[in-house]
Order: structure tokens, then C-alpha cells, then sequence
């Protein structure tokens, strides 16, 4: 609901303070008096293009805010919120417009974007006039408006529910199908290269333990040539080689022809007695050495079997672009996807199948949704056609068209396109609203829907421009009898000429332009009592109100 307006420096209008109750508020006032000042001041908060000419002669800017009060559940909320913006229960939306034409937007004192402001002011209020309507106007809302007027919402769930189903089955589907051409492309590869892999079947840490086992089988090898060659430097295989056995042999020999008196000692003894010491130590590093080989005793191809499996491990890997530890989980993927294509045929049978069955199903539900639709539009069609000629448009024709759409336009709202249609005189086709019908006819054939139609949007706070523009007597009684049954759940604001209209406002805002300081400056006066009454006779008498208006007046504001 709006509860205040501020304008400061805009046209006519130096200072301005507006505030606003629930119900219906009439603005009246002499032509050019500024009226319409205010429904552009309210347009600039809400968004509308900022333009220089707008600001008062001698100020340097234009400033107008907008003050709403919405509730935790308003939908107005969830949009703040998506912007990260807080309003504790209130919006307060500012517009500001400099002399170079630029202008600054605000909402709760934060810089906002004006498409954001116009997507926020959508929310907020709903303008209805001469040469501006939006919501009812709007094709896009009519499905909705109908639904909210005569259609269950468990048949809309259902539909909404049933369109879901079908649409995540067809995109399952879509994938499942997508996955098998994919693998199908890659078949020929898939099967070598699980072949291949099949044949090396790699095992999860086998490169580690190969490596460890090659570094083994490697140490190994250099120990075993180190031992072979140790006993070949003490025990030559070429026999014209003299190794240290021969060696100590020979000079035993060579001692033991030493000859000494009888009696005396041989100063070789000691000598030989080394020597005999050195054969008996060399027998014992050849029997150690001979142990030592004889330990040494792997397979002398399991280092060159090592190595071919790790080469190839690695090859392998580097083929496919992954890890060699990698390899066994790359060759379960290969093997699922082959399995995947194979059994892939009757996944995609059973998921269309499904697919079928669920598009059935929802249209099945959207017929039905439809019917009902087309009783909904029916008694839309007579319940707003009864309005029609107490607001002076008894010629005209309120229809409401339901078709069917293509298949490409089914949603969650089911297979109907739905438009408000008006012919204004017989035998003329039906045309768009604001197509066929004239300003004011318009604003009066919006009353008549707001009457009997909901808002669809949460809206709470209606704005008709002039709605009774053109007409007088009965018809605006009409408009103001009806204009007070939709203020009894929404706020509204309605700008009039007619004294019918005005005297059905729970509140009354006299517009008025006055000379302050050799300058035109245009005020509002909120109304009431005998300033009410001698307002409601002027519109009834003109310039010279006389006592017969007074007493018309009364009489109105007394109904």
C-alpha cells in the first residue's frame, strides 16, 4: 500500500507531503490545476524516463520519493531480497533528476538500476488510465486472471505436476540417447583399447611394486657380478692364469727346499708357517664366496620381465593420457560403456515408453484443464458483461478467447492461450484491449474487470487516471459505486472530474494552483467537512457555486 509521497522542486509543485490511507482517495481539482504533476512525479519514483523539463524553474534538481507498506509474504520481498536488499516491512523508492537530464535511483537509500526500480514499481502498484494500462491490459496475465477467477487450483497443480514429470522423462531420455550416439561414435576405439588393456590387465599399485621389485632384482644383479668376479680373481678359470692359491703353492714349494744344518732352526718357518696361515684363510673366502653365489640365485630373466611390464604399463598410460595407477579404473570405464552401449537399446525402449505415458498423462490433464478453462471463460464473459452498461458501454462485448497451442507452447499452465478480447459495437470483430477501445472506454472496461477479477499479482494499490472521463449522471454514479466495491480489498487512488466519483472517497485531496511570490506553485489540500462539500459543488455547479449545488452535494456525500 502507498503511504506517503514527497516531491520537491517538480513543474509547479516546490514542496510537497502526500499521505495516503486504505480505501479509496478521490484527487480533485480545476483542469490545470496539476494533477497530472502528481501522477508524473509518482511515475518518476517508479521508474519512468527522467527528462530535465520536469524540474522547477530555479532548482537544480527534482527529487521524488515513494513510500510502501508490504507484508513478510508480498512478492515484492522475494525481489529485494534477490538483490540484497532489506525493507522491514517498508519501501522507500527515491528518484532523483538533475539538470544535465542524468538521475539517480534509490530503494531504501540503496543505488539501484531504474529497470530494477520498474520491475519493483511492477509489483507495487497498478496504473489504469487514459493513455496507460498495464496488468489487465497485459495479454501475458490473462491466463492467470482467469485461473484466479474460476479455475481449481488442483486442477493447475495437477497439470503443473504432470508437465514436470514429462518434461524431466523426455530430458532423461534426451541424455540416455545422447550417451549412447556418443558411444556409439566410439565403439570401435572403446573395444581396442578394453582389449588391449584387458590382455595387460593392470592392477591397482602395481606400478609402485614393480618399481621396488626392479630396484630389488637390480641390486641383486650388481651383487652377483661383484661375487663372480671376486672368485674369478682368486680361482682363474684359465688355467695358464695363476691366482693366489697357485701362488701360495709355489712359494711353499720353493720354501721347503731350504736347507739348514742339523740342529739349527730354519729362519723360513715362520714363512712357511704364514703361508700355510693364507691358504687356509683363502680356502675359507672361496667356501664363502661359493655360499654367497650360490644364494644369489633369481631367475636371471625376471629383471628383463620387470621392466618389460613396467615399460608397458607406462606406454600404455601415456597412450590413453591417464595415470598408470589410473589404469585399472580406465579399463572398468571402458567395459562400462560398453555394456552401457549394449544395453543401451532397452533403456532408451523403456524410457520412451515412459515418455509416452507421461506426455499422456499431462494431456489428458491439460484437456481437462481446459474445459474448465472454457466453462471459467464463460462466466467470466457474463460476469463482466454484466458491468458493462451501468459504466456506459452497453454496446460493447467483453469476450474471452481460449485456444489451443502448438505443442511448443505447452507448459506447467497446460496447452491454452487465453486472451481478453472487446468489441465496442455491434457486429465489429473482437480486438485487443487497447486496440479497439478508446481511452476512456478503456479505463472504464478495466474497472469492470477489477471488479469482478482479482489482481493476480498481489497488487495493492490501483491508480485510474480520469476513469470517468466523458461521462456524467448515472454512469459515473456507476463508476463511483464501483470504484468503492474494489477499494474494499485494495487501496485506491482515482483522479476525477466528476462529483459522483469524488463522493464515494474515503478520503478527498483538493488539487489546487495558487501565486506564491509573484510565482504559479500547485499545493494539495487534504479535505473534509464543509471544505469537502463546497469542493463536491463546485464540480457540481462550475464557477459560481450556488446553494442548489450545496445541497447536491450533501446529498452525495451522504449516500
Amino acid at each position: 500500500m502507498l503511504l506517503s509521497l514527497s516531491i520537491r522542486d517538480v513543474v509547479l509543485i516546490e514542496r510537497l507531503d502526500l499521505h495516503f490511507a486504505a480505501g479509496l482517495t478521490a484527487l480533485t481539482g480545476e483542469t490545470g490545476a496539476g494533477k497530472s504533476i502528481l501522477l508524473d512525479s509518482l511515475g518518476l519514483a517508479l521508474g519512468a524516463r527522467a527528462d530535465s523539463g520536469l524540474i522547477r524553474s530555479g532548482a537544480e534538481q527534482a527529487v521524488v520519493a515513494a513510500q510502501f507498506a508490504v507484508d513478510g509474504a508480498h512478492a515484492a520481498q522475494a525481489l529485494l531480497a534477490e538483490h540484497g536488499l532489506e525493507s522491514g516491512g517498508e519501501i522507500l523508492v527515491r528518484r532523483i533528476v538533475g539538470r544535465d537530464g542524468r538521475s539517480r535511483a534509490l530503494v531504501n537509500d540503496q543505488p539501484v538500476s531504474v529497470g530494477f526500480l520498474k520491475n519493483l514499481a511492477a509489483l507495487l502498484i497498478e496504473v489504469q488510465g487514459q493513455h496507460e494500462q498495464v496488468g489487465l491490459a497485459d495479454p501475458a496475465n490473462h491466463i492467470l486472471l482467469l485461473d484466479s477467477f474460476g479455475v481449481p487450483v488442483a486442477a493447475r497443480a495437477d497439470v503443473a505436476a504432470a508437465h514436470k514429470a514429462w518434461r524431466e522423462a523426455a530430458v532423461r531420455l534426451a541424455e540416455a540417447e545422447r550417451k549412447i550416439e556418443e558411444t556409439a561414435r566410439e565403439e570401435e576405439f572403446l573395444r581396442h583399447a578394453a582389449d588391449e588393456l584387458g590382455r595387460l590387465n593392470p592392477v591397482a599399485g602395481e606400478e609402485d611394486a614393480l618399481a621396488a621389485e626392479r630396484l630389488r632384482l637390480q641390486a641383486g644383479e650388481r651383487r652377483a657380478e661383484a661375487i663372480a668376479a671376486a672368485i674369478a680373481e682368486l680361482r682363474p678359470k684359465d688355467r695358464r692364469a695363476s691366482g693366489p692359491g697357485a701362488a701360495l703353492r709355489g712359494a711353499a714349494r720353493a720354501l721347503a727346499r731350504v736347507t739348514v744344518p742339523a740342529g739349527a732352526v730354519n729362519p723360513a718357518g715362520p714363512a712357511m708357517a704364514a703361508i700355510e696361515r693364507a691358504e687356509v684363510a683363502l680356502a675359507e673366502a672361496e667356501d664363502f664366496l661359493d655360499r654367497m653365489a650360490a644364494t644369489e640365485e633369481d631367475d636371471p630373466r625376471a629383471l628383463e620381465a620387470v621392466e618389460e611390464r613396467l615399460f608397458a604399463l607406462r606406454a600404455v598410460a601415456r597412450k590413453h593420457g591417464v595415470q598408470v595407477a589410473a589404469l585399472a579404473e580406465f579399463l572398468a570405464d571402458l567395459r562400462a560403456r560398453l555394456a552401457a552401449l549394449e544395453s543401451g537399446v532397452a533403456d532408451i525402449a523403456a524410457l520412451s515408453k515412459q515418455v509416452v505415458s507421461l506426455r499422456a498423462d499431462y494431456v489428458a490433464k491439460a484437456a481437462e484443464l481446459s474445459a474448465l478453462r472454457e466453462t471459467a471463460a464463460r462466466a467470466l464473459e457474463a460476469a463482466i458483461g454484466a458491468e458493462l452498461p451501468p459504466l456506459k458501454l452497453e454496446r460493447a462485448r467483453f469476450v474471452v478467447e481460449r485456444s489451443m497451442l502448438a505443442e511448443s507452447g505447452w507448459g506447467a499452465r497446460g496447452a491454452d492461450g487465453v486472451k481478453f478480447l472487446i468489441a465496442t459495437n455491434p457486429g465489429e470483430a473482437p480486438g485487443a484491449l487497447d486496440k479497439i477501445a478508446s481511452g476512456g472506454e478503456l479505463s472504464r472496461l478495466m474497472l469492470a474487470m477489477k471488479v469482478v477479477l482479482t489482481s493476480g499479482a498481489g497488487i495493492e494499490t490501483l491508480i485510474f487516471d480520469e476513469v470517468d472521463s466523458g461521462i456524467g449522471g448515472a454512469t459515473a454514479a456507476a463508476v463511483g459505486e464501483r470504484l468503492a466495491r474494489v477499494a474494499e480489498g485494495v487501496q485506491v487512488l482515482v483522479v476525477t472530474h466528476s462529483p459522483q466519483v469524488a463522493a464515494r472517497g474515503a478520503a478527498q485531496l483538493r488539487v489546487a494552483k495558487r501565486v506564491r511570490a509573484e510565482r504559479a506553485v500547485t499545493e494539495v489540500d487534504v479535505i473534509s467537512g464543509d471544505e469537502r462539500r463546497e469542493e463536491i459543488a463546485r464540480m457540481l455547479a462550475g464557477e459560481f457555486v450556488t446553494d442548489a449545488a450545496r445541497q447536491a452535494a450533501m446529498s452525495l456525500l451522504a449516500r
